[in-house]
């Protein structure tokens, strides 16, 4: 995750303290938890290929709270309620509201669409900290992308009734070939619905997003949202609209936003490229991991090609801290495997080889270079400033 307004601009923010500390690699900083299939859309990109029913065999109430016992005792500090539609989930408020209590920060990521002024209350009163809504181009877009008309008026409706009870929300829009012309209305949407927070997500190839060539950007479609975000992050600071924005699964935009930025402010530029190699780049494995409904361990919520264990049978705090799963160290050694573009570029400190998931899901290998990367070889090319020795 890349805050492009702490970076650009140096503006704090809730999750920045997070971001850059130093933790033991151990403990993640966030855990996805897909805690159910069931989902009442059918999104074109659906990384869980979630269905209309729940799926049987999921972790029932006793299961899911043994498993929130050891995340206590690991000291997890965000646990992402997900789906599927997290609110679709028999016994969601009373899983959330064990995690709080054990000390857990919680928060959901949704479609909005269920979320009257009955559910906004109930999240409320849970004390979920947060709801990522999920939003993919304005009315036409979303509804033909989501395969429901009404979704994108029920999503907003979501909104407003978030912030009728005094829930924090923020905006979660995927670029991809079919919605990126959207995202200029969707930074006005953010303005007229209040919205202080956006995550730009980029395409992982997994679920029903599995097929970058009729999917994805180009390069130059990729580079056209890239300077759309520029802009916007330096007009929010000038107006004062106390906007956020993050782009999310592709740490090419650290480096982007690095090397343009050092020829535009080198002194704010030296700064980023501090914070960026203290956060690291990509950490599936390491600060983020997933479980899914079933229990099972992945190293991120995309990348299901790779299970780790299953929480059934061995305590996730066990699972994440076992040196004898060679691909989990791996994973976290990854720089010496890393091959192609990636291996020769200069920036693996800042970017950590981003989307391992993307390139296996189109070579079949996880260690050649992310093909989502848009950076030009001059660019990776570029020599280190002398500043990081």
């Amino acid at each position: 995750m890349i805050a492009w307004t702490n970076l650009l601009t140096g503006q704090i923010k809730e999750g920045d303290s997070l971001r850059y500390s130093k933790t033991d690699i151990c403990v993640p900083k966030i855990l996805v938890w897909n805690l159910t299939s069931h989902c009442n859309l059918k999104c074109q990109h659906c990384y869980f290929d979630a269905k209309t029913s729940p799926d049987s065999g999921e972790l029932n109430l006793a299961q899911a709270k043994s498993f929130i016992d050891d995340l206590s005792y690991l000291k997890l500090p965000v646990l992402l309620f997900s789906g599927g539609e997290p609110l679709l989930r028999q016994g969601l408020f009373e899983l959330g509201e064990y995690a709080i209590s054990k000390g857990i920060r919680s928060v959901l990521s949704t479609n909005g669409t269920l979320i009257t002024k009955k559910i906004a209350k109930r999240i409320k009163k849970v004390g979920f900290s947060y709801a990522g809504i999920s939003i993919d181009g304005l009315e036409e877009t979303n509804d033909l992308f989501r395969k429901k008309k009404g979704a994108f008026k029920e999503a907003i409706a979501g909104v407003r009734n978030c912030h009728e009870f005094g829930i924090k929300v923020g905006l979660r829009f995927t670029l991809t070939r079919y919605n990126h012309k959207d995202l200029p209305q969707i930074f006005d949407l953010l303005e007229k619905e209040s919205i202080k927070r956006i995550c730009i997500y980029h395409l992982v190839y997994s679920g029903r997003g599995d097929d970058p060539d009729s999917q994805d950007l180009s390069v130059s479609e990729r580079l056209k949202a890239m300077n759309l975000i520029w802009d916007k992050t330096f007009q929010y600071q000038e107006q004062n609209k106390g906007i956020e924005i993050l782009t999310v699964d592709n740490h090419a935009d650290g480096v982007w936003l690095y090397l343009r930025l050092r020829n535009k402010d080198p002194q704010r530029a030296e700064k980023v490229f501090r914070l960026l190699k203290r956060q690291g780049g990509n950490s599936s494995g390491m600060r983020i991991g997933s479980v899914d409904n079933f229990g099972n361990v992945y190293p991120d919520q995309f990348w299901r090609s790779h299970c780790l264990g299953n929480v059934l049978k061995e305590k996730f705090s066990q699972i994440w801290s076992n040196k004898n799963n060679k691909f989990l160290n791996d994973l976290r050694n990854r720089k010496l495997l890393l091959k192609g573009k990636c291996q020769k570029c200069a920036f693996k400190d800042i970017c950590n080889g981003s989307f391992r998931a993307r390139a296996e899901a189109v070579s079949g290998d996880p260690w050649t270079e992310d093909p989502a990367c848009y950076l030009s070889e001059e660019e990776i090319l570029d020599k280190q400033p002398s500043f990081i020795n």
